[in-house]
């Protein structure tokens, strides 16, 4: 009886042994569990994209050119006011027609036919009589620039004598980051200086020819 006492006793407590070993190794899974089961931790944000450089504009340009003429301030300012008459002196210019607005008034709109058959119009922004100069901008027209205002200014030297001064700003026509040859800064830039001194030039031509 002591014998079963004992082997009684003996698996009892191995039972409790049992459980407990079963209750420490339950937890273990428990925790391991849930270890396994924490979510992952996020993924670092990507470094910032760097912004793309911005365009750069085009330049303004600017040509002024001038001309001593031999003649009266009355005489040249009559000639380079004309707004509707540039092919009086302009050799470039085979023709010049008002096609909106009067003739030497603010917001006269004209059209210049050139030698080559191509066109500009211009617009008449500003005439100052009193400090005889004039300025104007071009609307529309085959020449290579965009943006563009100009003025002509007649300065007396005495009684005898006077300047013409015409110069302007403007921009290159093909604004984009790589401009064709035939519409960049220099062409631009060649192409108004060309006007300028063509019709300067023969401006003071024809005017001390009439002396």
């Amino acid at each position: 009886m002591k014998v079963r006492l004992k082997t009684y006793d003996f698996t009892f407590e191995g039972f409790n042994n049992m459980k407990a070993i079963h209750a420490v190794a339950l937890v273990s899974l428990v925790s391991a569990l849930a270890a396994g089961c924490k979510p992952a931790p996020a993924p670092a944000a990507p470094p910032p994209v760097a912004a793309a450089p911005a365009a750069t504009a085009p330049a303004v340009l600017s040509v002024s050119k001038s001309v001593s003429i031999d003649a009266p301030l009355a005489d040249v300012w009559a000639k380079v006011k004309d707004f509707g008459a540039l092919n009086a002196w302009h050799p470039a210019v085979a023709k010049d027609e008002i096609v909106e607005g009067k003739n030497n008034e603010t917001g006269a709109v004209r059209l210049l036919t050139l030698g080559d058959g191509g066109t500009v119009k211009e617009k008449l922004l500003a005439i100052d009589e009193a400090a005889h100069s004039m300025q104007y901008a071009i609307v529309e027209g085959v020449l290579p620039v965009s943006d563009y205002t100009s003025t002509l200014a007649v300065q007396s030297d005495g009684d005898t004598k006077s300047t013409v001064t015409w110069s302007g700003s403007f921009k290159r026509k093909d604004t984009g980051a790589t401009p064709a040859e035939n519409a960049n800064d220099k062409a631009a830039t060649d192409t108004i200086s060309s006007v300028y001194t063509g019709g300067l030039d023969n401006l003071k031509k024809i005017l001390e020819t009439k002396k």
